[in-house]
């Protein structure tokens, strides 16, 4: 997490993934393929956007 970091919400992740389903992510998360994710009190989850770059680099990185 930098200063610049933010956290972004599930449908951001999914339109920065170029339109990935919701049920997709989720099936990931389930799998441990998705990037971590951060859970707040009321359920929701967050994912900074840092931690989001880093996994699609390591995606890359496998590709």
């Amino acid at each position: 997490m930098t200063r610049n970091d933010r956290l972004l919400t599930v449908p951001e992740v999914l339109a920065e993934l170029g339109g990935v389903s919701r049920r997709t992510f989720y099936r990931w998360r389930e799998l441990g393929h998705a990037p971590k994710c951060v859970k707040l009190p009321n359920g929701e989850l967050r994912v900074w956007w840092s931690d989001l770059a880093a996994w699609l680099e390591a995606l890359r990185e496998a590709a």
